[in-house]
């Protein structure tokens, strides 16, 4: 064979090798990570493959919280005070105080009790949610916000003045292990489907951080635009993407926790804050506390439907939904109010006065096997 066609040969048959070897790699890529494979043990199993929050539906309560009076409870971090409201009437029916700067009012792992956490003089309020009337006090360090692991197995405070993640047992509330924060603020966090790990929000650094349960350590970070306030942090149904509020940059952070990179941004409006799923899994209520504004986003498109307005405008900031899904509650954070929307067309059932500075507000009680904490995150 002249030297020539063989070489033409030989590059042939090389060309050929390498499309083989091209087709094989591209048929070995493997499929996106299952987000809810491997779930993390001792967490309660998972009812739907595609929605975390199945057991969220409407009126599917627990029988743990069935016979709770249903109530709308106010902690005023300037009054330092909790105000309760009947969600039936919209009025308060009665106030007690707490210490100073209560924050948020975070529902127990077990659901069986509330805590009133009181930032500034390192105070937990346990609230009986029987009668709706507080009792024990208990020493908790710089608790501005509280957490659960899904399996249950420690309470996570997020001592944001000391820029650490505090994971105490959730009964006696002692510390059993702390986890120094590299960055200022954080304040927020939820967790993968499969509870494996978390992400965190740190509020004046502009940075969201992700912490592996089991471990309790940083396990990496993802930098937002330069200027940013992270805010609440929540899960989509189908496990694949974290929201994060940002108040500066006036939308939403679409994040991959599994690569923890941004994928995607929303812009909702001014100071976006409180992120809230329907009771059917479709919606994500986006608070844009500057404007007086909650964004409605379709979580299916990732795309805004529609935006409801405060009449004469407010400060919606944190709460939570009613356990029917036809109320949004909010609290009114530089109004010294409560409101409460329509679901079905956004517009305001009531504007209740309260104390001054109404932050994390909780409904209770909700739908829901367990609660990972904050104002009522529940699976």
């Amino acid at each position: 064979m002249p030297k020539s066609q063989f070489l033409l040969s030989t590059m042939v048959l090389c060309l050929a090798f390498s499309a083989c070897s091209g087709n094989h790699t591209a048929a070995s890529v493997p499929a996106p990570l299952d987000p809810m494979a491997n779930p993390l043990p001792g967490m309660p199993p998972i009812l739907d493959p595609h929605d975390i929050y199945a057991a969220d539906r409407p009126g599917a309560l627990s029988p743990v919280v069935r016979e709770f009076r249903p109530l709308v409870y106010v902690p005023d971090s300037g009054a330092n005070r909790v105000d309760v409201i009947d969600p039936r009437t919209f009025r308060i029916i009665h106030s007690f105080p707490v210490g100073k700067q209560p924050q948020h009012v975070t529902p127990s792992y077990d659901m069986r009790t509330l805590w009133v956490l009181c930032d500034l003089n390192d105070q937990l309020i346990q609230v009986d949610p029987l009668t709706g009337k507080p009792g024990r006090k208990i020493f908790v360090k710089d608790p501005y916000n509280m957490y659960y692991t899904p399996d249950g197995k420690y309470a996570v405070v997020c001592a944001e003045r000391i820029r650490r993640l505090n994971f105490l047992d959730p009964q006696t509330m002692k510390l059993k292990d702390s986890l120094e924060i590299p960055y200022r603020g954080v304040d927020h966090l939820d967790f993968s489907a499969n509870g494996r790990y978390f992400l965190a929000s740190c509020e004046f650094d502009s940075q969201v951080i992700k912490v592996d349960t089991e471990s309790r350590k940083m396990v990496g970070h993802v930098a937002l635009k330069a200027g940013g306030m992270p805010q609440d942090v929540k899960l989509s149904p189908d496990g694949r993407v974290f929201y994060v509020a940002d108040m500066m940059a006036d939308g939403v952070y679409e994040i991959d926790g599994e690569s923890m990179k941004i994928i995607g941004f929303l812009p909702t409006g001014k100071g976006a804050h409180g992120l809230y799923v329907s009771r059917d899994s479709k919606y994500l209520y986006a608070s844009n506390r500057g404007e007086g504004s909650v964004s409605v986003i379709d979580l299916a498109t990732r795309k805004e439907v529609t935006k409801w307005r405060i009449p004469e405008g407010g400060s919606p900031d944190m709460g939570g939904v009613s356990a029917d899904g036809k109320v949004l509650w909010l609290s009114g954070r530089y109004s010294k109010e409560v409101y409460a929307f329509d679901t079905t067309d956004g517009h305001l059932l009531a504007r209740i006065p309260v104390g001054k500075g109404p932050h994390g507000l909780c409904v209770y009680p909700q739908p829901g096997r367990y609660s990972l904490g904050h104002t009522g995150i529940f699976r």
